[in-house]
């Protein structure tokens, strides 16, 4: 530890959906959704392709959900970029619900050392064409098939936030650094269709597909992962 990523490519599209429904999704845990405006949460969708890392090369899948933990005790915010300014500040940062690989040597280092949702799965990434497509697959049925239009440049920070997982009844804090090259950004972005899986069901009940608050791609990105601390 910590682990290293040298180089990926990200592939994200960001949804405003219901903070109720959110909420349902994520009853497992004893974490609660921001509130970016009054009554709508954070989801963001995402697909990477992982070219040199520690954990050897793999694609992945996420689902995560913007969220305060309890006792960080800051009120919501009144805007949807006010709420982007506070992730990674007041205890603020990204609830990792599922996350589907397609290597077994990530899946168990992310099960056993940070408690991350890990599963098996078909992921299809496709980079090479201007639009940007993940067509995944699990237990033989389709989840979803996600295209995203590449936004104009913009400038990449970099900056730890803590990534949030619940496995087994425990509740894990990881802090996460990302230096991010190649960085485009844009309103909307995104189209998606969803499958017949019952992540898909669940993702139908946020209320997508609708159209994307934002989507980011990034052509380079590193990436450090710490140890977790137990919640």
């Amino acid at each position: 530890m910590p682990v290293e990523v040298r180089d990926a490519t990200v592939c994200s599209a960001m949804y405003l959906v219901r903070a109720d429904a959110a909420r349902a999704v994520l009853a497992y845990s004893d974490l609660d959704i921001t509130e970016v405006l009054p009554g709508k949460a954070l989801c963001t969708l995402v697909f990477v392709r992982y070219v040199d890392s520690d954990l050897d090369s793999y694609n992945e899948f996420g689902v995560a959900f913007m969220i305060r933990p309890p006792g960080a005790g800051h009120p919501p915010p009144r805007s949807v970029l006010s709420g982007l300014k506070d992730l990674g500040r007041h205890g603020t940062g990204a609830f990792i619900h599922w996350l589907p690989v397609d290597q077994g040597f990530t899946l168990e280092a992310g099960r056993s050392i940070w408690g991350f949702p890990k599963e098996l799965a078909e992921i299809d990434i496709r980079m090479s064409s201007p639009y940007k497509r993940c067509i995944l697959r699990k237990d033989g049925r389709l989840v979803l098939d996600l295209l995203i239009r590449p936004g104009m440049p913009v400038p990449g920070s970099s900056a730890p936030m803590d990534a949030y997982s619940h496995r087994d009844g425990v509740t894990r804090r990881t802090r996460w650094t990302m230096r991010p090259h190649g960085v485009r950004s844009r309103p909307g972005g995104a189209l998606i269709r969803l499958g017949n899986h019952p992540v898909a069901k669940e993702l139908s009940e946020l209320g997508l597909p609708k159209r994307a608050l934002m989507t980011t791609t990034v052509s380079h990105l590193k990436m450090t992962f710490d140890n977790p601390i137990q919640l």
